[in-house]
């Protein structure tokens, strides 16, 4: 991975176009051919990127990144502050705890279980940036991304959220929505799901695994 801090200008030309005046911003060049742009704000969005496959020519003062269907950014640099690359080796992804891994499986079994008429596309989808757990069709035919915890917090409304954003790009499957699927979710994150049109569903994980609860209830 290459970090380039620089004072730079951007211009996107493709289906729109798109300017981004002199500022000092992070360049970064990822292994997988993606280059993406930065502020120091926005968390992890960048206020402009180009996806692989694409490829970067390098002159005096200026990046040309083209990608296989023309599009092209064009980065003017008036000054280098900072550029370091470092090999960051295969990262092993996301590592789920048991309980995690099951209600993945359990789900993946029965995904009626997350709406009337809901089916299975497949289960660790991959994306750019790792994989979902659940790619399903609704009732209606329309793509929903599952992202499934044992407990549901802001971290990982914000991982579906990067997900959605990636498989909206993709014309076969566009538009996608989101479930956050978790057997306890915690407030802030419901509020954060629900802000981004992200469902909420909350699971029994015994009631998956086809276990009746010992204790007596009114309903």
């Amino acid at each position: 991975m290459r970090l380039v801090i620089a004072k730079c200008s951007v211009d996107y030309i493709g289906r729109l176009t798109a300017h981004l005046p002199p500022a000092t911003r992070l360049l970064l060049v990822k292994a997988d051919g993606s280059i993406s742009i930065h502020a120091d704000d926005r968390a992890y969005k960048p206020l402009n990127w180009m996806s692989p496959p694409c490829r970067l020519e390098e002159a005096e003062g200026q990046w040309r990144v083209v990608n296989k269907s023309g599009e092209e950014l064009r980065i003017t640099i008036e000054e280098i502050l900072h550029d370091t690359s470092h090999e960051l080796g295969v990262d092993p992804g996301l590592v789920k705890d048991g309980v995690e891994a099951h209600l993945q499986e359990l789900l993946a079994a029965a995904p009626q279980t997350l709406g009337e008429g809901f089916t299975l596309i497949r289960r660790e989808y991959m994306t750019a940036i790792g994989p979902v757990d659940l790619l399903c069709r609704d009732g209606a035919g329309a793509a929903v991304a599952v992202e499934i915890k044992r407990r549901g917090e802001i971290d990982g409304v914000e991982q579906l959220t990067r997900y959605l954003e990636l498989l909206g790009r993709d014309p076969l499957l566009a538009p996608v929505s989101g479930i956050f699927a978790a057997q306890e979710i915690k407030p802030q994150a419901r509020v954060l799901a629900e802000d981004r049109g992200i469902r909420c569903v909350v699971l029994d994980y015994n009631a998956l695994r086809g276990i009746e609860r010992d204790e007596l209830t009114l309903f």
